[in-house]
């Protein structure tokens, strides 16, 4: 089995070549919660543009709840200096991209998909307005592959001529970081991913673990 890049040290040395020049970056979020210490560790080092595109999330109550949230976070953590931009919010994208994959588990092939068709997205804003970088909050979920996230980037990179910056913010402690991040600014936290599948495996997992 081959190795799995440390994409947490690769993020480190990147960072570290910047010797103080602050790029732009266009960094996909999919909620405050997950932005939260994904921020505080960029935020000296890159000039940072949020990208809220997330088709996966279900209802769309819950869509504007996740952005509220995120612009509530940006507008009180000063100072960050961080701009959010809410894209366009159409779910068939997702569902067109998960088709024949409902009833994949967390983490399979909707899953990846899902990746995909978020990241994508960010790479093609990133390419047509001029970023530096471009990644995602993703790979702060303990629930999310990071292998497979850094992989769609690296491709999407060369797609679209755009460096994807490496990470797995997981690591040193940083969804620990979140949580204490989302306790002191009172953020909403979703007990689901996103979409309506994840949503229903949520519920009938919690059913279950009741029954126990």
């Amino acid at each position: 089995m081959p190795n799995v890049p440390n994409y947490a040290r690769e993020m480190d040395k990147l960072l570290q070549s910047l010797a103080g020049r602050r790029p732009r970056l266009l960094l996909h979020a999919c909620c405050g919660p997950c932005s939260s210490a994904v921020l505080e560790q960029l935020c000296q080092y890159f000039d940072i543009t949020i990208l809220y595109y997330n088709p996966n999330i279900w209802p769309a109550e819950e869509y504007h709840r996740r952005e509220t949230e995120l612009e509530r976070f940006v507008a009180e953590a000063h100072p960050l200096g961080v701009r959010v931009v809410e894209d366009r919010y159409e779910p068939a994208e997702f569902y067109t991209a998960a088709r024949g994959l409902e009833a994949e588990l967390e983490r399979g092939a909707r899953c990846t998909a899902c990746y995909r068709l978020r990241m994508r997205r960010a790479a093609e804003y990133a390419a047509a307005h001029g970023f530096d970088y471009f990644t995602t909050t993703l790979s702060i979920s303990p629930h999310k592959d990071a292998a497979r996230i850094n992989q769609i980037g690296q491709a999407l990179a060369a797609e679209y001529g755009v460096p994807h910056l490496p990470s797995d913010f997981k690591k040193k402690n940083g969804y620990l970081r979140s949580l204490q991040l989302s306790d002191e600014y009172g953020l909403y936290r979703q007990d689901y991913c996103g979409c309506v599948f994840s949503a229903r495996q949520s519920a009938a997992a919690r059913a279950a673990k009741a029954e126990e």
